[in-house]
């Protein structure tokens, strides 16, 4: 009888070793490429461009759509899309589900969806929600905040760049997004969680951030993890001119304290603020949108410490380059593997 006992404890013991051996063999996948996504106003579509420097950026596809907005949306185009590569390997897209020129593109009879004096610009109520194993191939929901959630959101009026990131805290997947709750007033940036087919939001939305002016309108939220365990938002406040500013916190869903400084380095207005670190280095890179310039450009700032920022200038007239892409608006950047790139490009070249 001793003996079983022992043989079944020293069973126990050689499986418990194997576990924890495949589980120390387990390893995070080397990075080693970077994947933007951006929308044109030409085509209202989902765009993408490959860097392996995370400086040096070429488009997919000659710059034409990698997944049509015509073919995942209810108003038959997207804006504003966000890409994140989850802990586990899935990839995120979330994008707001609008088409500006939906008239003219004859998908309405409206310039809207609804009264623009009432609703104001874009006045849309729904997001898209994508998700994919491979880059290529997804999964696609649009998702429509006032029918989810009539009580508070029932005449919302307009939800904006959504974004994704895991909440380590939930172990859930937490969507940030730009709202105006009604048809009048400010927008406000919200936050809910989505289910795990990435599907739905699960939670109905709350506030993420307050500024200290009531008068002043922001929108664009992005936040990334600080190597110090606290969060950097970036975010645009419309002040005049409208930039990018910053608030940090100790939680990703709350507590975000606001920092007073315009971290950009625009004369004129830009938006869509989207921050990643570059692989293998204490150094991350700010990119925004100008809209305030002709061509329209994105700008870039450097950081180590996130309290100085470095200007790079602009695609072609600093250190970041572009090839086969031009007048890209609102991107947003996750990394991904060298074999991950390759296989992009090699799918691209052939269709």
């Amino acid at each position: 009888m001793k003996r079983v006992i022992l043989f079944l404890f020293l069973g126990l013991a050689l499986t418990a070793q194997a576990q924890n051996k495949q589980k120390a063999t387990r390893k995070t996948p080397k990075m080693g490429a970077y994947v933007m996504v951006y929308h044109k106003d030409a085509t209202h579509s989902l765009h993408m461009a490959l860097s392996y420097d995370g400086y040096n950026w070429t488009a997919m596809n000659d710059d034409k759509p990698v997944v049509s907005g015509d073919t995942i949306a209810q108003q038959h185009g997207i804006r504003d899309p966000h890409i994140y590569r989850a802990p586990d390997g899935t990839f995120y897209v979330a994008a707001t589900d609008l088409h500006i020129y939906g008239r003219r593109a004859g998908f309405r009879d409206t310039e809207w969806e609804r009264d623009g004096q009432k609703y104001g610009w874009g006045n849309n109520r729904g997001l898209v929600l994508m998700k994919s194993r491979d880059l290529i191939h997804w999964t696609h929901t649009v998702f429509r905040i006032d029918q989810a959630f009539p009580q508070h959101f029932g005449d919302i009026g307009c939800a904006w760049a959504p974004e994704t990131i895991y909440d380590p805290e939930t172990g859930k997947l937490m969507v940030y997004f730009t709202i105006r709750p009604t048809g009048q007033g400010k927008t406000q940036l919200f936050y809910s969680y989505a289910d795990d087919s990435f599907t739905r939001l699960t939670t109905e939305p709350q506030l993420l951030f307050t500024y200290p002016d009531e008068k002043i309108q922001i929108l664009d939220a992005d936040i990334i993890p600080m190597p110090d365990g606290r969060y950097c938002m970036t975010y645009c406040a419309q002040e005049n001119p409208g930039g990018i500013k910053m608030a940090i916190s100790d939680h990703i869903n709350r507590g975000y304290q606001y920092q007073p400084q315009q971290i950009d380095a625009e004369n004129g207005a830009c938006e869509a603020p989207t921050m990643y670190k570059l692989i293998g280095q204490d150094k991350w890179l700010l990119m925004y949108d100008i809209f305030s310039i002709n061509p329209h450009n994105f700008g870039f700032m450097e950081t180590t410490d996130f309290k100085t920022f470095r200007p790079l200038g602009h695609f072609g007239d600093g250190p970041t380059s572009r090839a086969h892409f031009s007048e890209q608006k609102h991107g947003a950047v996750t990394p991904i593997t060298k074999a991950e790139a390759k296989r992009l490009e090699k799918y691209w070249k052939k269709h």
